[in-house]
């Protein structure tokens, strides 16, 4: 497994509706955060919810976003966060 971001890194998810079965949160999709850590590289859940191999394995990161950057609307403290796990093909570089 070849990880394309490293801890520390700051991405931003992938703006996109795709049909069918999808991993990744809606309330994330164009939003920024940073990667907490690589989890490891797993069989794609997309591609196996429809029988499919899920291969090559994709690198699975956990990734932190501010509440604020999820729900500008939110009023706690700044420091508030929520990390999610993500697959790379939905990553981009932010910035």
């Amino acid at each position: 497994m070849t990880a394309r971001f490293e801890p520390g890194a700051a991405v931003r998810v992938r703006l996109d509706d795709p049909k069918g079965h999808c991993r990744t949160p809606h309330y994330c999709r164009g939003r920024s955060g940073v990667v907490e850590r690589i989890c490891g590289a797993f069989r794609d859940p997309e591609e196996l919810a429809y029988g499919g191999e899920g291969l090559p394995k994709q690198p699975l990161y956990r990734v932190r976003f501010a509440q604020a950057e999820l729900w500008p609307d939110y009023a706690g403290p700044a420091g508030d966060c929520v990390e999610i796990e993500i697959y790379e093909h939905w990553l981009e570089a932010a910035g």
